[in-house]
């Protein structure tokens, strides 16, 4: 899903040396714990921040190809997602530009990582790669949670994680700045239904839910 979409007509900074647009992209899936987010700082940056009207915030989710038009028309590309370092959890490690979809591919904790590097990939071969590329990646510590919700040290990280977003979109002439009223009902990047206070209220015990995937195809359990 896709909001805040930005407006086509508007032009560079003056001097002509900051990007044109500007894209947040949030990639992962909300479904196994850690690996939401990149998706859960999509979302509360938009719900803390507002921005010029050529900064778009996008959740990727696990969309993979389909996210090549956001890549493609970002001049400045800012990628939240968690990312295997081989660091201690909740760790947070920046890189930048050419250097960024190696370690997408480097260490794959899911598929969507895999079909994000062809999204990079894709967009240098028909040339419209972005000027500058930002990955604020952090390293999960549970991804094995169906259902779960981002650990206590990763959900702390966020902080750091968006207090960096915010930086370097002021450095690309963002203009970001603290919302001074909350957002209305179907104004964020996520549905209601998954942002986080409704997705971690509404989780069913540990009884009644499968927490490792899909109890159809997984090994009956012994009694």
């Amino acid at each position: 899903m896709t909001r805040a979409e930005p407006n086509a007509a508007t032009p560079c900074h003056p001097g002509g040396d900051r990007p044109a647009h500007i894209v947040v992209l949030g990639i992962g899936n909300l479904l196994w714990a850690d690996e939401g987010f990149g998706v859960r700082c999509v979302e509360a940056l938009q719900r803390s921040h507002e921005f010029a009207p050529h900064v778009s915030l996008v959740d990727g989710g696990t969309q993979g190809l389909y996210l090549i038009q956001h890549v493609q028309a970002a001049d400045a590309l800012l990628i939240f997602d968690a990312i295997d370092y081989g660091l201690a959890p909740g760790t947070l490690k920046e890189v930048r530009d050419d250097e960024v979809p190696r370690f997408l591919g480097a260490k794959k904790m899911s598929l969507h990582q895999t079909g994000f590097q062809e999204v990079l990939a894709l967009a240098t071969l028909t040339g419209r790669y972005p000027a500058h590329v930002l990955l604020i990646g952090c390293q999960p510590q549970e991804l094995e949670d169906y259902g779960g919700s981002l650990r206590p040290l990763v959900k702390q990280a966020m902080g750091e994680a968006l207090r960096r977003a915010v930086s370097a979109i002021d450095a690309w002439g963002g203009a970001p700045r603290e919302r001074s009223a909350p957002l209305g009902e179907r104004e964020t990047v996520t549905l209601d239904e998954l942002a986080m206070t409704a997705y971690e209220a509404q989780r069913p015990a540990a009884e009644l839910a499968c927490r490792q995937g899909d109890e159809r195809f997984m090994p009956a359990r012994e009694a």
